[in-house]
């Protein structure tokens, strides 16, 4: 894939882990994320103000959380019609790393994760408009199947379809999206704490987990590197 003037092409997470430079990032359920471990709210609070003086940001500004012990920063592009990664957050994501290491703060790419919560639906455009009114969130840009907290802070919610009712199961679960180098490790941990495996068939982007009364959750990883 080649740059584009703009820097609006689309890309895959798998394309975006596969480019040098960018060590420091995972992609997860919702974009590239980096986690810069600072120690203090005053040295991520430096962090934060030199990336904000970055040149060119505009509307492509990060989404940032800044806390005692770290900083962690998204890089996702939302539109009416798209809602991922753009080659764009290449060179972006490259810059708030040098950025980082010009101040001596390291980052931690085992330290990310965002957490989804999908309900399956016979019919989701019934089911869907209470959620949303309940929650206070939007229908998230190219999908009729996903709800969106508008001041991104929220886990999203996900739809997923179901053919038939499926009583002997729960109908709401976590999907947990941890860095692709983590998700065995995650899931050996789980399972260690009482869990165990109901599925790996779509592993390693998927693994389907019980705790010990049978609540389900998913250990999502995404974009993994071609091997070699």
């Amino acid at each position: 894939m080649t740059d584009t003037a703009d820097g609006n092409e689309r890309i895959r997470p798998r394309y975006f882990h596969g480019i040098a430079g960018l060590e420091d990032w995972r992609v997860l359920g919702e974009g590239a994320c980096a986690y810069f471990r600072t120690g203090s709210f005053t040295t991520g609070a430096r962090l934060v103000r030199a990336i904000a003086e970055l040149p060119g940001l505009g509307p492509h500004a990060p989404d940032v959380d800044l806390r005692p012990e770290g900083v962690t920063v998204r890089l996702i592009t939302l539109t009416d019609d798209y809602y991922g990664l753009t080659e764009r957050h290449v060179g972006l994501a490259r810059e708030i790393s040098a950025t980082a290491r010009a101040l001596g703060i390291a980052a931690d790419p085992s330290a990310v994760q965002t957490v989804q919560v999908t309900v399956d639906a016979l019919e989701t455009p019934a089911v869907l408009p209470f959620w949303r009114a309940l929650l206070g969130y939007q229908d998230r840009a190219d999908s009729g199947e996903d709800l969106v907290d508008p001041g991104r802070r929220g886990a999203p919610f996900y739809f997923q379809p179901m053919d038939a009712p499926r009583p002997q199961r729960n109908r709401v679960h976590v999907d947990v999206w941890v860095p692709y180098d983590q998700a065995e490790a995650r899931v050996a941990a789980a399972i260690a704490a009482g869990g165990r495996l109901v599925s790996d068939a779509d592993a390693p982007s998927t693994y389907v987990l019980a705790d010990p009364e049978g609540n389900e959750a998913c250990v999502g990883a995404a974009g993994a590197p071609e091997p070699g």
